[in-house]
């Protein structure tokens, strides 16, 4: 989330259409099963001619209900939002607009990207569409070091199954799992991958001039660790450095110019929280004071 609550609406707003046109206009016009509550709105939609948002809205019910006080009042409200703006956007906005009918194939990876980026503009706003999205936001509160693609792939699987099963339509459960990789991908990589950061590993001998140097040439801050080669036994400096990917490049160069002789190692961090970098609150209470 950011600072800007303006900038924040709009941008659930525009994640909530996005989703909507993935699932309707795509996934549920193939015919490829969706992830969670909209995947057995989807079903009975198809069964009984349902409105998908009507059913999407009756069935949260009881499972916000259940997850209210874990995620707190300000998450309740904006999922409501996204929810009745999901409900609407399906049962009367996409519904006066073309739908994809070409090849299944090309449906469900349009699907799957065109909804996994709709999703992530909603969760990274610390909201969701409701359904199995509290569960997964719930669990994701309890337990922060799991990547939330991955447990709203996990969650989606019971749904895909089960509608292979009602349609007896087995290719049906191949597209649907294709659509849920894709949808965790694109979460994932919206969320965490086009922000994550770098973490420079140097060990050289003059740690404080390697330290000034990075500051020079990248704006960053720096820590030295002391080190001692484990051949020989001689002491030198471990400095580390989190940073965007240009600059560890700038870093790298600059390093190499400074001490030919030094060790650099490059490790992928998808999260860094302090100053300068974007801290990512998804499934945070607001309320909590603990």
């Amino acid at each position: 989330m950011t600072k800007n609550k303006s900038l924040n609406f709009l941008l659930q707003t525009l994640g909530c259409l996005i989703s909507a046109a993935g699932i309707y206009s795509f996934a549920v016009a193939a015919g490829i099963p969706v992830t969670g509550v909209a995947g057995i709105s989807a079903i009975l939609y198809r069964l009984f001619g349902v409105p998908m948002g009507l059913s999407n809205v009756l069935i949260n019910i009881p499972i916000i209900l259940c997850t209210y006080k874990l995620l707190g009042r300000a998450f309740f409200l904006r999922s409501v939002y996204c929810m009745i703006l999901f409900a609407i956007s399906t049962d009367y906005v996409l519904p006066l607009l073309p739908v994809y009918q070409g090849d299944r194939l090309l449906a469900t990876i349009c699907a799957g990207v065109v909804g996994g980026i709709g999703d992530a503009l909603i969760y990274m706003n610390n909201s969701s569409t409701g359904g199995l999205d509290f569960i997964t936001m719930a669990i994701k509160a309890r337990h922060p070091y799991l990547a939330f693609g991955n447990l709203t792939f996990a969650a989606a699987l019971a749904v895909i199954v089960l509608s292979g099963a009602v349609f007896r339509d087995v290719d049906s459960i191949i597209y649907g799992i294709m659509f849920n990789f894709l949808v965790s991908t694109v979460i994932n990589k919206m969320m965490f991958g086009f922000t994550s950061s770098m973490l420079a590993m140097i060990i050289t001998d003059d740690g404080a001039a390697a330290c000034a140097e990075i500051d020079r040439v990248a704006d960053r801050g720096s820590t030295i660790l002391q080190g001692r080669g484990g051949y020989g036994g001689h002491p030198r400096d471990v400095v580390l450095c989190a940073c965007s990917n240009k600059q560890l490049y700038e870093i790298e160069h600059a390093m190499q110019a400074l001490d030919p002789g030094c060790f650099i190692i490059m490790l992928q961090s998808n999260e860094v929280h302090g100053e300068g970098f974007r801290q990512l609150e998804l499934g945070k209470n607001e309320n909590r004071t603990e």
